[in-house]
């Protein structure tokens, strides 16, 4: 499979993940809008959904997403991304540039959905939250390890779904993600995705959102570490495991 459609398929997939993941907090944060005051456990059902949504879209690539899958992957001690793709330099960061651009787009057509939202909203920070993440109480070597555990067990219970038959294709995904949120969610908002708060807070910076606010640019490397640390250890440990239960 060329680079180019790996590329394509995760801009979309991506893309696709962002706008109905950012589209459920929009719903439930906004002031006026029909979901206003859904509640936090709607927010993981939407996530959840959105990340099928996105899986089923970027299938050809084999859906990654997030940097912290592709990360995870490759230190699972795995030969190739998805089939026919082969790991190296210039893939992984066709697989990150993709995910990048995919959170950044989503997250724009999200702000045009919901635009009348946006102006009628008086506050900042719930703008805010619509394309990215913050902490229930900033302690920024706590949050990190919050978001090392939830995408520890993002990453290695994904690891673990090709070693079964669940013959479900990505509903298990989006389950497991929704088990994230509400079990793990509550301290950071569990972006449990780098490109998924990194492309939405971009996005957020350069549209003219009104009264917007600032972007919160001090917390922005805590969603980029942690997924990134936490990924790497589940595909570390899904390596490791099966030595020990030979």
């Amino acid at each position: 499979m060329s680079l180019g459609i790996v590329f394509l398929s995760e801009v979309m997939g991506t893309m696709m993940l962002t706008l109905l993941g950012c589209g459920v907090v929009a719903n439930v944060a906004l002031r006026g809008t029909k979901g206003n005051a859904g509640g936090f456990l709607m927010v993981n059902w939407g996530w959840g959904l959105a990340v099928m949504a996105g899986v089923f879209v970027a299938a050809k690539s084999g859906a990654h997403l997030n940097p912290a899958v592709t990360v995870g992957i490759l230190s699972s001690g795995a030969t190739d991304y998805a089939p026919n793709v082969p790991i190296s330099f210039g893939s992984t960061l066709t697989y990150f540039g993709g995910e990048m651009l995919g959170a950044f787009l989503g997250a724009v057509v999200c702000w045009l959905a919901y635009k009348q939202h946006f102006d009628d909203e008086p506050d900042g920070a719930t703008k805010l939250g619509v394309f990215s993440t913050g902490p229930a109480k900033r302690s920024y070597g706590w949050n990190v390890v919050t978001e090392i555990i939830g995408t520890f067990v993002l990453v290695f219970v994904i690891l673990h779904f090709g070693g079964g038959v669940t013959g479900l294709g990505p509903l298990p995904v989006a389950l497991l993600v929704v088990a994230i949120g509400a079990s793990l969610g509550g301290p950071t908002g569990y972006a449990i995705n780098p490109a998924r708060d990194l492309g939405p807070r971009i996005a957020h910076a350069l549209l003219p959102i009104k009264g917007k606010g600032a972007s919160d640019w001090s917390y922005s490397w805590v969603p980029i570490v942690g997924p990134l640390a936490g990924g790497a250890l589940g595909g570390l440990m899904a390596q490791w495991l099966p030595l020990v239960t030979k």
